[in-house]
């Protein structure tokens, strides 16, 4: 047995360096050390870079808050959700279509947003939330191509040449339209995000999504509600992304439907497996490798792509529980 184990360190060289970083994560003091000095460099970040480098800390911001959304629903309760790209786009088109035609003021789109995400969370959740892997899987796919077509084809939604002149967030009295606004913006909801994720995760329910999540048929013995935990848990993810949606939507002050394409719930849901499913700090580092390393690699040309989804496929040869995954299968003999 020690030999078997002793040739699979050999065959994974990353294993060992990862259970030293764990390791090293498991002081407290150590953890929010690094938490502290993290979120100075990020504070003051702006005013030592330029322009392109704000706007992709602000993409990483953004993909924090959706993924976040979507590791609610993928890894603490366990779902495979195909489609996320729905709720985030049900956000943005709320926000557009109360600002731009009835001329209701950002913050005020917000709670409609997240209404109709809820809404949306239900229509599709309660239905299907009987299904489970596969074909559920396939529903929210189609549930995602769906949305992207029905916004296509309504009039309300500009149809597939989308909305433009979405208003811009007024704050104090300050119109919030440059990047430097927007990275502090979606800095902080990046923090609200990480602490409202924390906070479920310690809650009852985050608990009964983990039972659901290991075990369904134990957790249904056990007297949880496996059907309407899994739907809290769908409402709760539609409406992280429905936020996200809203305030891109401020952002970009123009949507379409190709913002809500099938390649976006793919790389959101890549961003969440890549770090480690049901895990905060492996959901913010995979959405560091899906965002950053593309960037990176900007100078290769063409060849950007290959090298990323190579780097990608790595990841997932060595890592298949994902980098930092919830319950790390890591060896503890040295």
């Amino acid at each position: 047995m020690a030999e078997i184990k002793k040739k699979a360190k050999l065959d994974n060289p990353f294993e060992g360096i990862i259970e030293k970083l764990f390791r090293f994560f498991d002081n407290k003091i150590y953890l929010y050390g690094i938490i502290a000095l993290t979120v100075i460099f990020l504070v003051i970040f702006p005013n030592t870079s330029s322009r392109f480098t704000q706007e992709i800390m602000t993409n990483l911001f953004f993909y924090v808050v959706v993924c976040l959304g979507l590791n609610i629903i993928v890894g603490y309760a366990g779902l495979l959700h195909l489609g996320y790209a729905a709720f985030f786009a049900v956000g943005a088109y709320t926000t557009g279509i109360l600002s731009t035609v009835y001329g209701i003021d950002f913050w005020l789109t917000i709670p409609f947003s997240i209404i109709a995400a809820i809404i949306a969370g239900l229509a599709i959740g309660a239905p299907t939330l009987r299904l489970r892997g596969d074909y559920l899987a396939i529903v929210t796919l189609g549930f995602g191509e769906i949305t992207r077509l029905t916004i296509r084809n309504l009039d309300i939604t500009g149809g597939a040449i989308g909305m433009i002149g979405i208003q811009r967030p007024v704050f104090f009295g300050i119109t919030l339209n440059q990047i430097t606004h927007f990275y502090y913006m979606f800095f902080i909801l990046a923090i609200l995000a990480i602490f409202v994720s924390y906070r479920l995760h310690n809650s009852r329910m985050g608990r009964a999504w983990e039972y659901i999540r290991e075990d369904e048929d134990a957790a249904a013995a056990m007297g949880i509600n496996v059907v309407t935990s899994r739907l809290y848990a769908f409402i709760i993810g539609s409406a992280f992304g429905a936020v996200a949606g809203s305030f891109f939507a401020a952002k970009m002050t123009a949507i379409s439907p190709d913002s809500f394409m099938f390649i976006h719930s793919v790389m959101f849901l890549m961003a969440v497996v890549l770090g480690g499913m049901g895990k905060i700090p492996g959901v913010v580092l995979g959405c560091v490798l899906v965002v950053l390393i593309p960037e990176v690699a900007r100078g290769i040309g063409p060849y950007r792509l290959l090298i990323f989804g190579a780097l990608l496929l790595i990841i997932m040869l060595y890592r298949p529980q994902g980098i930092w995954p919830d319950r790390p299968a890591i060896s503890s003999e040295k």
